[in-house]
């Protein structure tokens, strides 16, 4: 996803300055198998709108037969972030990927979905900067001027909740809008001090053209959820085993890929032939997405927990934040995430 999350597509889902490395695979349980004798369930997965090696997981479940085993027939539609929760909510997409802090406004104003999978355990929105900038706190972005593609979506509020640990408001800063996300080259030009980005995108590609970065992330501000895995009310009902089934098989998918990003890459370029035409960028963007896969929730409650607590401080954040994007009363948890879909 060129921007996951998210997602502000927000769709997941870039490229990082912080890689997952050699670290361990999270474990993920194998998915159940449907009977023979079963029909397959045919589901419709909502993806970012733009097919890319964030989506690793999905291509190679799907190509390794994991979907297929469950008893699952899956079709894949790329889709933008607002209309994917709204074609959710509907039912006309069975399950699909969207930002935590855009599925909080959407059940505000009535739509239907739940939060059933984490996917980025670590928010991958970020502001970053050149490391010779000499900005390496939220309180150094005091007067400088940041470069962020509009006031609004996850990015924005990100900003706002990194700003506000250091007792700052957007006021405090000299805000700069790249409509068009040329905030990167702005930065690399010295147009800007520093940006948001994404982890896995902005840090990444700059790194590769020799461009050294800081990244500051609001995970230890407030923890807002990432992208994940969001289905209908109604769909949960109709469907929730063969959702539960999907959800195993991709975060199997998920945990192989951490162990060899290789395949994952594969994966990917056999559905976006283009992805394999540069291996190295490509290799440097999932590496660094899957260092967002799991965090210490995920580590001790398995891949693709729900952390209901990061839920509840994101609510009590955006609902105080200035122009709120909540509408009415803030939900409460239980109305937006559904963790009854993942494994015990």
């Amino acid at each position: 996803m060129k921007r996951f999350l998210l997602l502000s597509l927000a769709l997941v889902p870039f490229l990082a300055a912080c890689s997952a490395g050699a670290t361990a695979a999270p474990s993920a349980p194998p998915a159940p198998s449907a009977t023979s004798s079963t029909p397959p369930t045919k589901l419709t997965v909502g993806l970012g709108y733009i097919p890319s090696v964030q989506f690793a997981p999905f291509y190679l479940a799907q190509q390794a037969g994991y979907y297929a085993a469950a008893g699952l027939d899956v079709t894949f539609e790329n889709k933008i972030d607002p209309d994917l929760i709204t074609l959710v909510g509907q039912g006309s997409v069975d399950i699909g990927i969207a930002d935590g802090t855009s599925v909080i406004p959407a059940v505000s104003q009535g739509i239907p979905v739940r939060y059933v999978a984490t996917i980025y355990a670590k928010f991958p929105n970020i502001v970053f900067t050149k490391a010779s900038s000499g900005i390496h706190s939220a309180a150094d972005l005091r007067g400088k001027k940041i470069g962020t593609p509009g006031k609004y979506g996850s990015s924005w509020i990100m900003l706002q909740a990194l700003l506000g640990s250091a007792g700052l408001t957007t006021s405090d800063v000299n805000v700069q809008l790249y409509p068009d996300y040329g905030q990167a080259a702005a930065l690399a030009q010295g147009a800007i001090d520093a940006a948001t980005g994404f982890v896995n995108n902005e840090p990444v590609q700059l790194g590769l053209a020799g461009v050294s970065t800081t990244v500051l992330t609001v995970d230890n501000v407030v923890p807002l959820p990432g992208n994940g895995l969001i289905a209908g009310v109604a769909t949960i009902a109709a469907k929730h085993d063969a959702l539960a089934r999907f959800i195993a098989a991709t975060l199997r998918a998920m945990t192989e890929i951490t162990a060899d990003p290789q395949r994952g890459l594969a994966a990917s370029a056999a559905i976006v032939p283009d992805l394999g035409k540069d291996p190295t960028t490509q290799l440097a963007i999932l590496t660094a997405t899957i260092g967002t896969w799991s965090d210490a929730y995920t580590a001790a409650h398995g891949l693709g927990a729900i952390d209901p607590t990061a839920w509840q401080k994101t609510v009590a954040f955006m609902a105080s934040m200035a122009g709120s994007p909540i509408s009415g009363p803030a939900p409460a948890v239980s109305q937006l995430v559904d963790a009854s879909l993942l494994a015990p």
